[in-house]
């Protein structure tokens, strides 16, 4: 695609040729600067183009040709650029529509990771919820079973202090029956 500035040095290069195309119809024509009176019909200023002084027929018929000419060279220049800019906005609107569908497609694939991402951490979530309730039954199992050590260390105390108690009776009854049993 030209760049605009091409382009616009291109329209002014095609407007001179046209103006200076028509220069000797212009210079046939006397401006009012130059004296020149209106017909007092009112009309255009400017003369008939069979009444142009120093210019033939033929003269005229070739300047009006040469101006057809580059108007229809114009015309195609502007019919070029025309289809050259349909073309260009065709593409573009082909690539905004495949843009438009990429777009679309990548805020899907963003949404679907966003739900995922967010299930993930409720999961996440969950199994730190799990781990931390796991983590303080183990400390209170833990607990439990230090305080039911301590309490089968007491029980192995009192049961062996209950053992002695009981030895050391039974030790005096049987010395109190061997003594009774000496003096009979």
């Amino acid at each position: 695609m030209a760049h605009w500035r091409d382009e616009y040095s291109a329209a002014l290069a095609a407007r001179d040729r046209r103006e200076k195309a028509n220069l000797a119809i212009y210079d046939a024509y006397p401006t009012e600067a130059q004296g020149a009176t209106p017909h007092s019909s009112g009309r255009d200023s400017r003369k008939d183009p069979n009444e142009l002084p120093g210019m033939s027929p033929q003269d005229v018929l070739a300047a009006t040709r040469a101006d057809l000419s580059e108007a229809q060279r114009s015309r195609s220049e502007l019919q070029d650029q025309l289809t050259r800019t349909k073309a260009e906005l065709e593409k573009l609107q082909k690539r905004s529509t495949q843009s438009t569908r990429r777009i679309s497609s990548q805020e899907k694939e963003i949404t679907h990771l966003q739900l995922r991402l967010k299930d993930r951490d409720e999961e996440l979530k969950g199994k730190a919820k799990l781990l931390d309730d796991f983590q303080d039954e183990l400390a209170s199992l833990n607990l439990q079973l230090n305080m039911a050590e301590e309490r089968s260390a007491n029980l192995k105390r009192e049961n062996q202090d209950l053992v002695d108690r009981w030895m050391a009776r039974m030790g005096k009854e049987a010395d109190a029956m061997n003594d009774a049993s000496k003096f009979s």
